[in-house]
């Protein structure tokens, strides 16, 4: 979906107060593609500051399938997010600001794109299915929060690996 941007650059006090369709169904951050399973309408305030220059509130809330980080069984990922970036219009802008507004072409807002910076600026740094999600068995790839494979998981501390030969020397 566009928002037309043009009557709030050139009106002062101009205020816009709207609720935008989420078009995307997959988000791609470059390491991988989520399904997008849920999504309200971006709640979206567009605010003339100057001329010019608006600033644009925007709130997000979906929900996306990815994998554990630890088990890599299929999570549900909810994501409440808000974003505010300032915009320029054409007239206004320099180049480096044309770098910033990825999702602004002339005068229209494209709300996909928003959300995509959004996005990419509050992806998770982990995604868990649990806080104590056991991960997967290093030696055989056994999902152990399923059940314990008992493998022997003993990771010798390298720094007395010099040690240890001396032992097995003898």
């Amino acid at each position: 979906m566009f928002i037309h941007l043009s009557d709030v650059f050139t009106s002062e006090g101009k205020r816009l107060d709207l609720n935008a369709e989420l078009e995307m169904t997959s988000f791609d951050n470059g390491q991988g593609c989520f399904e997008i399973t849920q999504k309200d309408p971006v709640s979206i305030v567009i605010t003339h500051l100057e001329a010019g220059k608006v600033l644009v509130k925007a709130d997000l809330r979906l929900t996306l399938e990815a994998a554990c980080d630890r088990c890599l069984a299929e999570v549900p990922v909810r994501l409440a997010l808000c974003g505010e970036r300032i915009v320029f219009s054409p007239e206004t802008a320099t180049v480096d600001d044309a770098d910033d507004q990825s999702f602004v072409n002339g005068y229209e807002l494209d709300v996909d794109a928003l959300a995509r910076d959004i996005l990419i600026g509050n992806w998770p740094a982990k995604i868990l299915c649990k806080e104590d999600c056991k991960g997967i068995c290093p030696v055989c790839g056994q999902n152990r929060n399923v059940r314990e494979c008992g493998c022997d998981s003993f990771v010798p501390d390298p720094r007395m690996a010099v040690i240890q030969d001396i032992f097995n020397a003898k």
